[in-house]
């Protein structure tokens, strides 16, 4: 038989400092923003196995293109 201890304070409490702690973190991080487009289904196969024949995904060889791009204009 397990012994339960009970603790006295408001259970909002820990909440709270969980949640400053989650915050903590998420300020490291840059804003993002999600990006929409559209394929036709058979870019789209070809992309997915052109990203399998290369053990990458689908969001890493667009990423990798970006930054090709992007650095690209400013060279």
């Amino acid at each position: 038989m397990t012994k339960s201890v009970l603790s006295a304070g408001r259970p909002s409490a820990k909440a709270d400092k969980r949640k400053e702690a989650t915050l903590a973190s998420l300020a490291d991080r840059p804003a993002k923003k999600r990006v929409n487009i559209d394929l036709t289904y058979e870019e789209h196969q070809r992309l997915k196995i052109y990203a399998a024949q290369n053990g990458m995904t689908i969001k890493d060889i667009l990423r990798e293109q970006i930054d090709k791009l992007i650095d690209g204009d400013q060279a």
